[in-house]
């Protein structure tokens, strides 16, 4: 019996075109976009508890195992889906991080930011799973810890830099403690907005900042 030769492989023309490989990292990008959007939106709508890596899985379209190879938790999917939440607002402000301006007008710089807090604690894309999570955090210890540390305190330091920064400038009395001074203005928006005991706007946080630096007492 004869034995069939197999044909030659074809030599490559060097002259065709290459083939389009898929781009594995903007295809890694889209399935992380789709999981920080899953994970929000149901830790929003069914609360933190009910939220699992199988729900955001399938929400998101992916298999667990992908949410697995990137993160060990729902807990840090959360963690970076806000992160994440945080860098599109910076970008859609032209800004590259979340600062405080040094215009040398410290009320004004302090104002400025508050109003853009108020713009993103209204904005129901951050509103539901921000509150979902504070509320979460009240009665899960590790829960509110890793969001404290990771979430909250790099903001809050970015006041004490700037108040640091006005007491240099002579403008805030040396024996000032910053990290107390932010609360006067930072702590009666986030439980205004978190008790929801009356709006928060523009002309609250502007009085906040006002009452704040100037006091109540006549001078």
């Amino acid at each position: 019996m004869a034995v069939q030769k197999s044909a030659p492989a074809p030599t490559p023309d060097p002259s065709a075109p290459d083939r389009p490989h898929p781009d594995a990292s903007r295809r890694s990008q889209r399935s992380r976009k789709a999981i920080y959007d899953a994970a929000l939106a149901l830790v929003a709508e069914v609360g933190y508890p009910k939220t699992t890596i199988e729900g955001i899985a399938a929400r998101a379209g992916v298999g667990k195992q992908t949410i697995y190879r990137w993160w060990s938790s729902k807990a840090d999917v959360l963690l970076e889906a806000f992160l994440d939440l945080g860098e599109q607002a910076a970008e859609a402000a032209g800004q590259e991080t979340y600062a405080i301006p040094e215009t040398g007008d410290l009320a004004a710089d302090l104002k400025a930011v508050l109003r853009a807090t108020v713009d993103e604690l209204q904005d129901p894309k951050f509103e539901a799973p921000s509150r979902a999570l504070a509320a979460e955090g009240v009665v899960n210890e590790q829960l509110g810890r890793v969001f404290v540390t990771k979430l909250l305190e790099p903001s809050l330091q970015l006041y004490v830099d700037r108040l640091r920064a006005a007491q240099d400038a002579g403008q805030v009395r040396p024996e000032i403690d910053p990290r107390i001074g932010l609360e006067l203005f930072v702590s009666p928006l986030a439980q205004r907005w978190l008790q929801r005991t009356a709006p928060i706007s523009y002309a609250y946080t502007d009085t906040l900042v006002d009452y704040a630096l100037h006091g109540l007492a006549p001078r």
